[in-house]
């Protein structure tokens, strides 16, 4: 038997996290355990009173979906700065600070590209249009990008925008633009006046009308992409079309752990896979002799770093680079 006893020594080696049970989700000692293991980030509780089909069901982005073409840049002239950041670089665009809240419905993907193609309306246009592009409207109408609320492929979504384009919208409540999102965000704290967060909701209707006191018609309103693509898995490639172009949307694998971010630079320390997710890409830098790239979560402001994070840059860190996508506006 003792080749049996060798060879699941090896195995519990080989795997990690074989011979440790995980932490539960969201709880004090997956929270000690990180910050035990002195990484590059600081882990706390985001999430005090959710159902924990709540926070899986964030994780809507579907990987390895359809690719669309690549788009590469020539970097053999371009200086790329040790840093960036897109709300310093274009600060009369508003959108690029904004931090949205999907609610509970895995809409990420429609909040990635809506915020991404927001930003890059204002800076084709050096701050001549400033407009909320509709996540209800891409979430809501977007047939062939998955399942609504239960997921959807981000490049599907770009060239949605391309194709068909997409209207204004802002937040919740807000009344701003002819789609505002419709889905309330829901309470991530004990004591909050927003109702408590519980699992996946309904997908909106595709209603092909603004709200009441819009007064320009839904096909006026909407903004086309004049092409929507791929960019190369390379962290060069990645910046270079930030650098020219506005923030981009990525997609990655989440584990159990990216739940409880604080500050720092994300990278996986443990917990298993609870799915994909799309977020923004807004900028790059290093910090403590960590290279980063910086996020924008559609989590609502009490999430992480007011909303914001930090994830490692140039190791494919959780696939953060290997499905990046992005477009340029017609007009």
């Amino acid at each position: 038997m003792y080749w049996l006893h060798g060879f699941l020594v090896a195995l519990g080696a080989m795997s990690g996290s074989w011979a440790r049970p995980q932490p539960p989700l969201l709880s004090p000692e997956m929270i000690d355990l990180i910050n035990r293991a002195n990484t590059t980030w600081k882990a706390g509780q985001n999430f005090h009173n959710v159902d924990v089909r709540y926070v899986k069901g964030l994780c809507g982005a579907l990987l390895d979906g359809p690719r669309l073409p690549e788009v590469a840049h020539s970097l053999e002239y371009m200086k790329l700065p040790d840093s960036f950041d897109a709300r310093q670089q274009w600060p009369n665009c508003p959108t690029i600070q904004q931090i949205r809240d999907q609610g509970s419905c895995g809409s990420c993907w429609a909040f990635g590209a809506a915020e991404a193609i927001s930003d890059r309306l204002c800076v084709q246009t050096k701050g001549k249009v400033s407009v909320e592009i509709s996540a209800e409207d891409l979430l809501s109408c977007c047939d062939e990008c998955g399942m609504g609320c239960f997921g959807g492929y981000p490049s599907a979504a770009w060239d949605f925008w391309s194709s068909t384009g997409l209207v204004s919208g802002g937040l919740y409540g807000s009344k701003v633009g002819c789609r505002p999102y419709s889905i309330a965000p829901c309470e991530h704290h004990i004591n909050g006046s927003r109702p408590p967060c519980k699992g996946e909701g309904e997908t909106p209707k595709c209603e092909m009308q603004c709200i009441d006191g819009y007064s320009v018609p839904y096909k006026k309103d909407k903004h086309l992409g004049k092409r929507s693509y791929s960019v190369p898995s390379k962290q060069e490639q990645i910046m270079a079309e930030m650098y020219q172009n506005g923030p981009v949307e990525a997609a990655f694998s989440v584990y159990a752990d990216f739940l409880l971010y604080k500050t720092g630079v994300y990278q996986h320390v443990t917990g298993d896979l609870l799915g994909g997710h799309a977020i923004k890409l807004l900028g790059w830098g290093v910090e403590s002799g960590t290279p980063y790239w910086l996020a924008a979560n559609s989590w609502n402001t009490d999430w992480g770093d007011k909303g914001f994070f930090k994830i490692k840059r140039g190791k494919d860190e959780c696939g953060i680079e290997s499905e990046v996508v992005a477009g340029i506006p017609l007009g």
